[in-house]
């Protein structure tokens, strides 16, 4: 079978997925198409039509056709985690959470030290409204390198808190403190741009009640998308003034991208027992409303919330 150097290189990157430390130890000096080439020779003729037609399946949305073909994959060599993880990513995209979730474990128990294999684990936790917490009993997650991966992928999706939960149980080392440090100042930034934004609504809005000031501050970290410290103003918002609409939507916003659908349906629907004639407002909760539906897997409630938004507000 003739392969093209871009397929070859689709597939090369996925080997080389699956073997993170010959990344990094050769990636500089590979011939893409010399290696993907040998490399290709330990598959069947069979399985690399399937793969790379799966590939092609899935980059056009195809998933029924592209789960097929990498069962078929499966089925001929069995134990490659390769085509676990492509699974795993294709049930993801599909929102078949559930069986996505259990390719994306067999991949890493088989590779716990695989960063992308865990990326993908912690995807999947996410759109499912939890954590890797709630899976530690499923993975080697006593592996200290898999908690170094970990902490880096949290950092990388901005979820500093968790990042530096997780730092905390490594034995420290320079990957620690240098993590550490980057966290500590992508904290400092993000609060420094939380303090101008609250100084400027201070200045701009001299005799405004305390629930407009709130409400100034919060556009600013809407505007920003600064969700760690969006989610706290919100609640503190929240603690003060309970009934407004507006902190519910700014709350639900935030847990949203945090991939908490299900925290975040909780607070966006207490928003609509409040909320009073402002359509505007009530579009953006509905929308947010939907999105979340729709990460939950729930196309009934989304659709729903997709129908009662109402167009030019």
């Amino acid at each position: 079978m003739k392969s093209t150097l871009s397929v070859l290189s689709i597939f090369l990157g996925l080997f080389l997925i699956h073997n993170p430390t010959l990344a990094q130890e050769t990636e500089p000096e590979i011939d893409v198409e010399e290696s993907a080439e040998v490399f290709l020779e330990e598959y069947s003729d069979a399985f690399q039509e399937s793969f790379f037609e799966a590939l092609k399946q899935k980059g056009i949305e195809n998933y029924d056709k592209a789960i097929n073909l990498l069962l078929e994959c499966k089925r001929l060599d069995s134990g490659n985690r390769v085509v676990d993880h492509e699974l795993a990513k294709v049930y993801l995209e599909d929102k078949q959470y559930p069986l996505a979730e259990d390719y994306a474990l067999t991949a890493l128990n088989s590779e716990p030290e695989n960063r992308w294999y865990l990326d993908t684990l912690v995807e999947i936790a996410q759109k499912q409204g939890s954590s890797l917490d709630e899976l530690s009993s499923k993975v080697p997650y006593a592996n200290s390198k898999l908690k170094e991966n970990l902490a880096l992928i949290y950092y990388k999706r901005a979820n500093y808190n968790d990042a530096l939960k997780v730092l905390k149980q490594i034995k420290e080392s320079s990957f620690s403190e240098e993590l550490s440090s980057k966290i500590n100042d992508s904290i400092e930034k993000l609060e420094t741009k939380s303090k101008s934004v609250s100084f400027s609504a201070t200045v701009n809005n001299n005799g405004t009640n305390d629930a407009e000031q709130y409400k100034m501050r919060i556009k600013g970290l809407l505007s920003t998308n600064s969700l760690p410290l969006l989610l706290q103003l919100s609640n503190e918002a929240l603690e003060t003034y309970p009934s407004q609409p507006y902190f519910y939507y700014a709350n639900g916003y935030a847990l949203n991208r945090n991939a908490k659908h299900r925290e975040a349906v909780e607070v966006l629907e207490t928003s609509l027992d409040y909320l009073v004639g402002d359509i505007s407002l009530a579009n953006k909760i509905y929308k947010e409303l939907s999105d979340a539906y729709n990460a939950l897997n729930n196309s009934v409630k989304a659709n729903m919330y997709l129908r009662k938004i109402k167009p030019g507000f």
